[in-house]
């Protein structure tokens, strides 16, 4: 699955989110200052050329869709991650996530509790 540039992962989250839209209906999602409307429908476009966007036919109009879920790419990219920037090993992951002055420790006991579920339900299945 080829990467997203930032523009159009914009869009893509806009239509993750919405399911379907017409391009005019994608431009009240962005922030200030908003892209043109030709601009977005030129990165819908190559978002279908790509294969993560197709679409159905009103007259002249088309409603875009997601081919491909979310889930589907951000679970792709976190392995891209893992794979180049943390050597496979969520234990870097991990030192990362520690390293980040913005966990606060309601988050650093979620992510235990989390560790310690997997531990539990890895030691039933040996």
């Amino acid at each position: 699955m080829k990467e997203l540039t930032r523009a159009e992962e914009q869009v893509m989250q806009i239509l993750w989110n919405e399911g379907t839209a017409f391009v005019k209906e994608l431009l009240p999602h962005f922030p200030e200052p908003k892209p043109a409307y030709n601009t977005v429908s030129t990165i819908v476009r190559i978002l279908e050329k790509k294969g993560f966007v197709g679409h159905e036919e009103f007259g002249k109009s088309h409603r875009y869709f997601p081919i491909v879920e979310k889930d589907q790419y951000r679970d792709e990219r976190f392995s891209y991650l893992m794979k180049d920037y943390f050597n496979n090993s969520m234990k870097q992951v991990l030192s990362q996530f520690s390293a980040n002055k913005n966990m606060d420790m309601k988050e650093a006991d979620e992510m235990i509790r989390l560790l310690e579920e997997i531990k539990k339900n890895s030691n039933r299945h040996e």
